[in-house]
């Protein structure tokens, strides 16, 4: 099992205030983690890397502990209607990373330590779209589940939305560690999604990160607990072996979960890229066989304003009808929330 340990932390001096920035500092200590007080961060200047290759590796083993300033919410289409933000970056090395558009070169692990205000923020939405219900999304620009161990905000989460009449919380991961999750009481008004794909896109892309039985058993044991499991596939790649590797991933899904009754959740994403995160992708991995090629795709205008390269239509379509079939196929109760 993969286990997350900084190589640094930085903590802002306000954090230090907050019980969680205090046990994290502990922690730190405990594991010998190079520590240092920062101002903001804002200014995190004390993570080494001439190129854009070092700096990034570099920031990947970094932790940063600060106090969320702002408590306005993101929407998060068509996920969720907002972001919860309780961390920001994650540990794994996926070279397709869609945050490669959105963070810096220096995509360092942050994790904000004012999580009772974070959850009273929420709360908030909730009574102003109320009686609608009103689902939150953990992982916007982020996966939580590494840093669980240090922050508890998973299982602290979890326990409030418990209790919510009118919201929902979901959060997916590509990371198993979810024993800290499994006591939790969640009064099964959570959803797990497990991001997925085949062994070969994930031995090649996603670096630092479980394999794909790992994360199929990590689902099993939230599932003995009761907890609503979704996977999201994605990115969806179209390479020469993409039928038979796909049937093979879902095939092994629905093996391991045959005992499992409750719906499944999909959710579809296929492989898209902009230029900025290109051109960032090309300078951390020059060597990268991810299919890059604009010639290959159409241009596209998305939802944040920015334009991205996705597959021509007919591959879509193709793409589109093989998900459909097999998991109508292999799984008799399933719910696919979206295919984009």
């Amino acid at each position: 099992m993969y286990e997350f340990i900084p190589k640094r932390a930085f903590f802002e001096k306000d954090a230090l205030e907050y019980p969680t920035g205090k046990n994290i500092y502990l922690k730190m200590q405990e594991l010998g983690v190079d520590t240092q007080i920062i101002g903001t961060h804002n200014r995190v200047t004390g993570i080494p890397g001439k190129t854009p290759q070092e700096a990034y590796f570099e920031a990947k083993r970094t932790l940063v502990v600060s106090v969320r300033r702002t408590l306005d919410f993101e929407t998060c289409k068509p996920s969720a209607h907002y972001q919860l933000p309780l961390v920001t970056s994650c540990p794994g090395e996926c070279e397709y990373c869609y945050l490669n558009t959105t963070l810096s070169k220096k995509p360092y692990i942050r994790v904000y330590v004012n999580i009772d205000e974070i959850l009273k923020k929420a709360k908030d939405y909730m009574e102003k779209r109320a009686p609608e219900v009103t689902l939150f999304e953990g992982s916007a620009t982020s996966d939580p589940l590494p840093v669980e161990i240090y922050t508890g905000f998973l299982k602290k989460t979890i326990e409030f939305f418990a209790n919510q009449e009118l919201g929902y919380f979901r959060f997916v991961t590509k990371f198993s560690n979810v024993d800290p999750l499994l006591e939790a009481k969640h009064n099964k008004k959570i959803t797990v999604r497990f991001s997925i794909n085949s062994e070969t896109i994930i031995k090649q892309f996603e670096h630092k990160t479980p394999s794909l039985d790992e994360r199929i058993n990590a689902a099993l044991k939230l599932a003995e607990k009761d907890y609503k499991i979704g996977f999201m596939i994605g990115p969806i790649i179209y390479y020469p072996a993409w039928e038979y590797e796909y049937d093979k991933m879902l095939s092994k899904l629905a093996e391991s979960l045959k005992g499992y009754k409750d719906t499944l959740e999909f959710e579809l994403i296929t492989h898209r890229f902009t230029v900025k995160a290109k051109k960032n992708i090309l300078q951390v991995f020059p060597k990268t066989k991810l299919p890059l090629e604009e010639k290959e795709r159409v241009f596209k205008f998305g939802q944040f304003g920015y334009g991205k390269y996705l597959y021509p239509a007919e591959v879509m379509e193709e793409l589109k009808n093989f998900f459909q079939e097999k998991i109508r196929e292999y799984f008799p109760a399933y719910n696919i929330l979206y295919f984009v």
